[in-house]
């Protein structure tokens, strides 16, 4: 009976994630000619992108190098024209992406190859476009210029470390000419490799930070995708809702955001981890003798790789703190393979800890930088970002004091709600590494949950943000109202967010921008109504219900059931 009941709870488990043990048939012909017009509508979009971010982009002040060039100098006298074929483009990928989604949750699937190979087509133009919709970027070449000569970028800015007549100063938003890096030291160890590789050519800096960016990307999509076979999410689909996401194109890619390489090293440094954790051998109760000949082999490799993906998780919090919040969920995720006791937890949490401090201690010894960083990670804090709940309730409430007549205290209220925001972060995450100890819930899940309740509750939101938990939870949820959710995000982020990025528009610009978007689009979709799959598949008489397929085939034939890994066994889904 209770055999009985563990195989149906498993069978549902499995229908719910869409297991990958179901192979869903490729694209009839039909279907992949409309993928194939679906991407080069995507494609084109970006190629806008990139021939309106030399008028609308984060240009800089300096070693301009459109600056004189008749054809390429032409965008940046063209202000509006530029925006608009920036918002263009920015909705027509959007808009692709969305309907590329047709191929990876309908009855029959894009293949992983079509998948790849469409992204790779859609960054191409925005690799060598200029940075846009941030000037983050020139904040990236300052802070390393400024460990380059020898100054500690954790005291010093880029003003008085360089000076205000610096090329890269000169490029800096003044917001942040003053302030200390708030980045970790590995990263500003690769941008002090940079800058003395480049010197101060801006072009060569930018485009190499581009690069860094681009095997970001490349970890988050060789993890991704294994990510989700491991929680039994069909790969394409995660790679779709993640990896592609117009959120990543468009701050990742052409934004040139460190949370590439933060995100990479994460989700690669997880998923080495999970595999060391299905292997390893559960905690004993008493000694065991030295292991000799093939079970040594079978006792190291296991702990080669938990090692090994802690340490790249570690890294990836040298990037960014939030990727260490990886390492709690790998750690209970041990703790769970060995018994999920106390002594368990205990074991596994001493183990993970001392594995990060070694590592830290290590790229802060070897870069010279030492542990700065901790103390100026709250320097984001002066922006008050409408997106965080926290600081939008503070404003929200110091404007009506004002109304009042009770004064402006919106310090004083923001105080207040950032440290409450800071309390339920903190209980949340808290929770979720106890319902991974215990088995309830996936370490992936656990780990994208924790890291929206983080951008939902943080002090300051920025749309690339979104990414730290759309990316992780696009291999573990598949229920319709997440992925739902995620798309409205996405659009709403991706299109309306950035409409005035690097370079400061008039509103008057800003509105015919728009206008002049929205009227080409309507356009474009009016012409390609029977061409693209707007509403149905061309060719076909298939409608689409947004519900994941319950395909009837199971193993492909000649091969053995795929094995389900000790993770496997957490059920939840959000």
């Amino acid at each position: 009976m209770v055999a009985a009941r563990q195989h149906s709870l498993s069978t549902s488990i499995a229908r719910l994630h869409g297991d990958e043990r179901t192979v869903a048939p490729p694209l009839n012909a039909a279907e992949a000619r409309s993928m194939r017009r679906t991407r080069l509508f995507g494609a084109t979009g970006t190629v806008l992108m990139g021939i309106g971010a030399l008028g609308a982009g984060a240009r800089p002040v300096v070693q301009d190098p459109t600056f004189g060039v008749r054809l390429l100098n032409l965008p940046s006298r063209i202000q509006t024209v530029s925006l608009t074929m920036t918002t263009t483009g920015a909705v027509m990928m959007a808009l692709a992406w969305l309907m590329l989604g047709r191929f990876t949750l309908g009855p029959r699937r894009m293949s992983r190859s079509q998948l790849d190979h469409t992204l790779l087509l859609w960054m191409v133009p925005l690799l060598i476009a200029p940075p846009m919709y941030s000037k983050d970027v020139y904040s990236y070449l300052a802070q390393s210029q400024i460990a380059r000569i020898g100054l500690n970028p954790y005291k010093v800015g880029p003003a008085p470390g360089l000076g205000l007549d610096h090329v890269f100063t000169l490029s800096v938003p003044s917001l942040w000419r003053e302030t200390p890096a708030p980045y970790g030291p590995l990263f500003l160890w690769i941008g002090r490799g940079i800058s003395a590789l480049t010197g101060e050519n801006i072009v060569a800096a930018v485009l190499s930070h581009r690069l860094v960016v681009l095997f970001g990307v490349s970890l988050i999509v060789w993890a991704v995708p294994r990510l989700a076979r491991r929680c039994g999410v069909a790969e394409v689909n995660a790679l779709w809702l993640g990896a592609a996401n117009p959120l990543l194109l468009m701050h990742l890619v052409a934004g040139i955001h460190n949370e590439a390489l933060m995100l990479g090293l994460m989700l690669i440094g997880t998923e080495f981890a999970l595999r060391g954790i299905d292997s390893v051998r559960p905690l004993l109760p008493r000694p065991v003798h030295w292991p000799h000949g093939r079970d040594q082999w079978a006792t190291w490799v296991p702990a080669t790789m938990l090692v090994l993906g802690a340490v790249l998780i570690t890294m990836s919090s040298q990037v960014k703190l939030p990727g260490l919040l990886a390492l709690g969920f790998v750690a209970m995720a041990l703790g769970h393979r060995w018994g999920g006791t106390v002594k368990a937890f205990l074991l596994a949490s001493t183990f993970m800890m001392g594995i990060s401090l070694v590592v830290m201690a290590v790229i802060g010894w070897a870069s010279g930088l030492g542990f700065g960083w901790i103390f100026t990670l709250g320097t984001a804090n002066v922006v008050r970002s409408w997106m965080s709940p926290p600081t939008l309730l503070a404003l929200g409430t110091g404007q009506v004091g004002i109304l009042l007549g009770l004064g402006d205290h919106t310090t004083a209220v923001l105080s207040l709600t950032r440290a409450m925001g800071v309390l339920i972060i903190t209980i949340t995450v808290t929770w979720l590494l106890l319902a991974v100890l215990r088995g309830r819930l996936h370490p992936v899940g656990g780990l994208g949950v924790a890291l929206g309740a983080t951008v939902l509750l943080f002090p300051v939101v920025q749309p690339w943000y979104l990414l730290w938990a759309v990316i992780p939870l696009a291999a573990w949820a598949t229920r319709p109202g997440f992925r739902i959710a995620t798309i409205a995000v996405t659009l709403i982020v991706g299109i309306f967010g950035p409409t005035a990025n690097g370079d400061r528009f008039a509103l008057f610009q800003i509105v015919d921008a728009t206008v002049a978007s929205t009227v080409i689009v309507l356009l474009l979709i009016a012409l390609t109504i029977n061409r693209l799959p707007w509403r149905t598949v061309p060719g076909t008489t298939e409608t689409f219900s947004g519900q994941e397929p319950d395909p009837p085939v199971s193993d492909p034939p000649n091969q053995p059931p795929t094995p389900r890994s000790a993770p496997d066994a957490y059920a939840e889904t959000p």
